[in-house]
């Protein structure tokens, strides 16, 4: 029994060491044709005032209080839920008509950054989404190994989110 004991405590110290050894990136990218001009699209990315039209995750909690200051670079979104947690995204960098760059942040759950670029495309243009995170880069030392074994999950969590996001752009931006 004592052995066994053991082997488990033995088991659980290198299940948690390796969560500071594994790779901590996580990528996450979705991409989507719409049929609108690169500019009126780039206008509803690059105003977080526009988020909430477009984005998934008001829609997953509708008691969710959101804030948006500033214009411009540097604007910022922050989010209080219940369901989703706290956290802010804020303009990074700005290139019109193609690029937005977005600061996340998550609270102890870390930090990431978001980018929107937009290109012409036969039907369009097309935009693609994408998320990259150290997933230990603003974690407590403690949850560091367990934010890394998240990161192995990313794609299937947030893709989903960004499919849909970029599913409501779609339908916000062609509708005009």
């Amino acid at each position: 029994m004592k052995r066994i004991l053991l082997g488990l405590l033995g088991l659980v110290v290198i299940i948690f060491a390796l969560g500071f050894v594994l790779p901590d990136k996580a990528h996450v990218e979705r991409s989507v044709v719409i049929n609108a001009p690169q500019e009126e699209i780039f206008a509803l990315v690059a105003d977080l005032n526009n988020a909430d039209k477009w984005q998934a995750w008001s829609e997953y909690d509708p008691e969710m209080t959101s804030s948006v200051s500033g214009a411009g670079v540097g604007q910022k979104q922050s989010w209080t839920s219940k369901k989703m947690g706290s956290g802010s995204q804020t303009i990074a960098a700005l290139s019109p008509p193609s690029r937005v760059d977005y600061a996340l942040e998550f609270g102890k759950m870390g930090v990431a950054t978001a980018t929107m670029t937009l290109e012409p495309a036969p039907e369009g243009t097309k935009v693609v989404w994408s998320f990259d995170s150290n997933m230990r880069k603003g974690v407590p030392f403690h949850m560091q190994p367990m934010s890394t074994y998240m990161g192995f999950f990313m794609d299937g969590m947030l893709g989903k989110d960004y499919e849909k996001g970029l599913s409501n752009l779609k339908r916000v931006a062609e509708a005009g």
